[in-house]
């Protein structure tokens, strides 16, 4: 069974992302959108952590990627809404960090 892991806050407010990664199956997801897309900033520890992830299937919204300047690196895939959708009828369950 599968999980798509939504997380939409700065990763340098809470410990929801941290927490996420902890959790995280082999066969879940994990989608950045808002702020969270901020943990995909290069140079951070966040970054260095997600990046040094095997197997992790990591997405972000192409939107706030675009929205906060930053780029997509090579590990991760962006997705709009629509693939939105796509993951999470691809996924079991969707789990939304509140």
């Amino acid at each position: 069974m599968s999980t798509l892991h939504v997380l939409s806050h700065s990763p340098f407010t809470d410990t929801r992302l941290s927490s996420c990664l902890r959790l995280l199956g082999s066969a879940d997801g994990l989608l950045l959108c808002g702020d969270a897309a901020y943990a995909l900033q290069p140079g951070t520890t966040l970054y260095g952590e997600l990046g040094a992830r095997s197997g992790l299937k990591l997405y972000v919204l192409e939107e706030d990627l675009q929205a906060r300047g930053l780029e997509l690196p090579t590990w991760a895939k962006a997705v709009d809404y629509p693939g939105f959708v796509d993951l999470s009828i691809e996924h079991d369950k969707v789990n939304t960090w509140l």
